[in-house]
Formats: structure tokens, sequence, C-alpha cells
């Protein structure tokens, strides 16, 4: 066994986040499991974070990824913070399961937080065990590691670790843990936190802290925290346009589940669309469609006018002058969604100069996959070869429930695609980037999900993972992840892992 000094090496955690005051979070060490085993370990972000792959994959490497060893220079911490879930305020949430184990510095000098998910019980936990199951954890795996290959901002994973021991919910399960990465888990509802108590303190010394950790840039101007409410409505918008380009509907949009570092967390119920349907729904917990997929941009609006409202004690002293202050602010997300979107639909249909029209030719396009019950994914791959070679066409059209439905549009096209001065496979070449052939589609994960919880058949997982690491890449030999579900293989509900 390696020496303990080697496992400190190993982890050159630096903890900011813990050195804050102790209302900001509990001290708490993870809850030792029976078994630790390794599912799969993340090497590429293992090393882009500066760890060792072939000491973590090591019994002393799998203790630390399974809560059972807690290196020395690390502060386990379960964060405090509140949020609106469905609408409704809780004062009071945090880490009921997950355990910030401290930050990394990585090879570009980023601050990342490595977390667990699925360590045991917290101050937090309101009566549940702390533990994860293993779907969930596979689930989370899957989705975040498409994510980020599809280049949209995302914690990562860094690994996932069956317990050996059994969760319960409606049935006995195994249990695992899911090492997370982020750039921080701070989100909207760490500031309801403390406006709840009134803690405008708490909130000035939170505030400061997001501004040095990820948003250095406003710390110099007058107005740091008008500055610092500008930066993440900004970067909000451009994430949630990037879900919709993807198709990716995140299904639990509460402010607890929004990080204000931008980046996509905390994948429960959510799922990738096939057919495209701007009010699908597929979280089994949202009955009313308050978290639809066409109702993202507004609903990350509304949690961020909830942030702004936390920071109006520091925004001006005149309380009306602040309210005006953050009104200016959150009015500005409709501009930055829609040139984020605008430009990325261009994109997707292989146009290069803006033109004003094309955010209605887009429309148009998916108005008629709507009525058509067309695979959102592969209506725009399609697209690629169309624009290229017209004699392509007739596979686009396969796609449509009436096929002749799309004929005046792609004339319409076309004729936009003439203004522009630009090859055939330049073009072609641009699209494929924009245009992913694999996602992690609902009936493949949850395939993945069943191989490995009732036979402990991981190959499908990994598989599955595999593809969707490369989403562009055309993989001949796998060509059945890229089709949509059949009938029989429709998902239409997916679940939260708690």
């Amino acid at each position: 066994m390696a020496p303990q000094t080697d496992l400190v090496n190993l982890f050159a955690l630096d903890n900011s986040y813990a050195r804050l005051a102790e209302r900001f979070f509990s001290r708490v060490k993870p809850t030792s499991v029976a078994a630790p085993r390794l599912i799969r370990l993340n090497e590429k972000l293992a090393w882009q974070l500066g760890l060792a792959p072939d000491a973590l994959v090591r019994p002393e490497g799998i203790e630390i990824l399974s809560g059972n060893r807690v290196p020395e220079n690390a502060e386990p911490i379960a964060m405090a913070y509140a949020g609106h879930q469905f609408g409704n305020f809780v004062p009071q949430l945090g880490d009921g399961r997950a355990i910030l184990l401290g930050e990394i510095i990585d090879r570009d000098g980023r601050r990342r937080d490595i977390q667990l998910k699925g360590a045991g019980r917290t101050p937090y936990s309101r009566g549940g065990d702390g533990r994860a199951a293993l779907g969930p954890v596979l689930r989370e795996y899957l989705v975040s590691e498409a994510m980020a290959a599809l280049g949209t901002p995302t914690t990562r994973a860094l690994a996932a670790v069956t317990t050996g021991d059994t969760v319960w919910r409606e049935s006995p399960l195994p249990g695992a843990i899911f090492v997370r990465v982020a750039s921080s888990h701070i989100r909207v509802g760490t500031f309801q936190f403390f406006a709840a108590r009134g803690d405008v303190d708490g909130i000035r010394i939170l505030a400061d802290h997001v501004i040095g950790r990820h948003y250095q840039h406003c710390a110099g101007v007058p107005n740091r925290y008008r500055a610092l409410l500008d930066a993440i409505i900004k970067r909000q918008a451009e994430l949630v346009a990037k879900w919709l380009l993807v198709g990716f509907i995140h299904g639990v949009m509460n402010t607890d589940n929004m990080s204000v570092a931008g980046e996509t967390i905390d994948y429960g119920p959510c799922a990738f669309m096939d057919a495209y349907h701007p009010e699908m729904v597929y979280s089994s917990i949202d009955r009313k469609g308050r978290y639809a997929f066409g109702n993202q941009p507004r609903i990350a609006q509304w949690n961020l006018a909830r942030l702004a409202e936390t920071l109006l004690p520091l925004l001006a002293e005149d309380g009306n002058a602040a309210i005006k202050e953050a009104e200016a602010s959150i009015e500005m997300f409709s501009a930055h969604f829609e040139a984020a979107y605008t430009a990325g639909l261009r994109g997707k249909l292989g146009l290069l100069q803006p033109h004003s029209h094309d955010l209605r030719l887009a429309q148009d396009l998916l108005d008629c996959m709507s009525a058509n019950n067309a695979d959102f994914t592969l209506t725009f791959r399609r697209l690629c070869d169309s624009a290229v070679n017209p004699e392509s066409d007739d596979s686009l059209r396969s796609l449509f429930k009436d096929p002749n439905a799309l004929d005046d549009w792609m004339k319409r096209w076309r004729h936009r695609l003439a203004e522009e001065s630009v090859t055939a496979n330049a073009r072609r070449v641009a699209m494929r980037g924009a245009n992913p052939l694999f996602i992690p589609r609902n009936h493949l994960v949850e395939e993945a999900i069943v191989a490995a919880v009732n036979n402990g058949d991981f190959q499908p997982f990994e598989t599955l993972l595999a593809v969707i690491s490369a989403p562009h890449e055309d993989q001949p030999e796998f060509g059945r992840h890229a089709l949509p579900p059949r009938s029989e293989q429709i998902v239409t509900h997916t679940f939260c892992g708690t």
C-alpha cells in the first residue's frame, strides 16, 4: 500500500470556500462504505486536474474516491443553501448527500471543486439517507460527459464507484458514489440562504468570493455587484441557449440547481429530446410543465430575478435605485439569450453571415419539425448532407410524418444559402461541427442503467460513454446509437436521483 504521503500529494487540495465563515457550511466527513469498487475513472479529466490516474485506480485511490479515506489536506464540508423548488421557497436546503472534499488548481490554473455525491448524511439531509443509487450515478456520468463533449458548460464526472452497500428507494438498489468536478458549487440558492436570514454581510462575503473566483473582471469597476449580476446573467443566458441548441431539458430548474458559474449542474430527471416539441417534459416530478423544453429561458430569467433580489442591498444604498439597477440587469437576459440562440441556430443551418430573417427561417423549420414529429438531432444532422447534395433530401424528408411539409422551407433555405459565397464542403464541415450525430438518447441511457443495476453488466454503459464522447464523428459501427427509439423503446418519464 502506498504511504499516506503519496495520497496527500495525489490530492493537493486548497480549500478557499472552507475558509469562509462557519455559517456558510457544515464540517462533515463522508460515511464509510462497505466495499468500494471503481466503475469508471475519467483519466483525461484526472490528468487535467493534475492527478495521477494510475494512483487513483489503486486501492488507496479508490478509498479516497469512495470517501473511506480523507486526504490530510482535505476539509470536507456540506454547503448551505436555500432555493425555490417549483416556485416555492424553501429557506434551508443544503448538500443533503454531497460532501465537498476541497478544491484543486488544475493544469490551466483554474480552481475546481472535488465533490463526493452520495457520501452519506449531512446536517442538511432532511431525513434522507445521504446515499446515491447506482442508476442516477451512471446517468449523471453519461449526461455530464456528453454535455462536455458537445461544448456545453457543465460539471464533470471524475469517477463513479460502487459502494457494496444497498440503498432503499422503492426497492433495494446497489449504492454508488459520483465524484463530481465543478468550477464551484455556489448556486443562486446559496445567495438566497443568506438573504432569507437578513444576513447582508453574508451576501457581501459570498458575492466577493464569487467575483474573486469566477468574475475577476468585475473587481475593479465602480459598482462591482451590478457588474457581477450582469456577468452571471449573460453567462446563464448563453448556457440555456446551448441547452436548446442540443435539445436538452434540465428537468428541475430550481434556483438551488442553478450555478452562478454558468455551468449545467445537478443532472436528475434530465433528458435529450427525440422528436422535437417545445412543450416536451420528461421529468416525473414536473407535472405542470414548469420546466418544459421551450420554457427554460423564461425560468432561467425568473431564477436570475431571484438572485437580483438577494443583491439589492449591495446594488445601491437607496432601495428604489437598487431595484432600478436590478431590473435593468434582468432585462438584458432576453437580448443575451436571443443573440446566443440565434447565432447557434444560424450555425446549425449552415449560415455563416448574419441576416435579419435568419431566426424566422430557423423557427419555421422548428415549427415544421414539431408538427411532423421529426427527430431533433437527426433533422439537423441530415441537413448537413442536404447542404452539399440535394439528392440527400430524401433521407431528411423521411424523418417527417408528412415529407412534403418540408419542401417549401427547403427552397427558402437553399435560396438563403446561395446568398453566401461559401464552398459546399466548407459549409458541410461547419454544419457537422454544430450538429451532433450522437446524444445520450434516453432509451440507451436506460438500457445501460438496467444492464448495470440488474445484471452487473457495465458494457452498455462503457459503449455509450465512448460513443457520446465523440458526438460529431460518424462512427458507423455504432449506427444504432444514432437512431431514434422504436415505439416500444420510447422513454416518457425520467426520475430524480434522490
